[in-house]
């Protein structure tokens, strides 16, 4: 890897930044996401919010909670 990306991320060979894995807990991410449990997969986060990226779900989930 030349160029290290956003938050020292990998990136694909396309150049696209490589998003969080689906699997990952909201408990084990460094900021959980508010309004979801510490259980829950990124997964239903990204389809509860129709977002993909984790900066998008948090922003998504502050507006569910309104």
């Amino acid at each position: 890897m030349k160029e290290p990306g956003l938050d020292n991320r990998h990136r694909d060979k396309d150049g696209t930044i490589q998003q969080k894995r689906s699997d990952t807990l909201n408990k084990n991410l460094s900021q959980p996401i508010p309004g979801f449990g510490p259980n829950t997969t990124l997964k239903t986060m990204r389809d509860k919010t129709g977002q993909v990226s984790e900066k998008d779900v948090r922003q998504a989930a502050k507006k569910m909670d309104k």
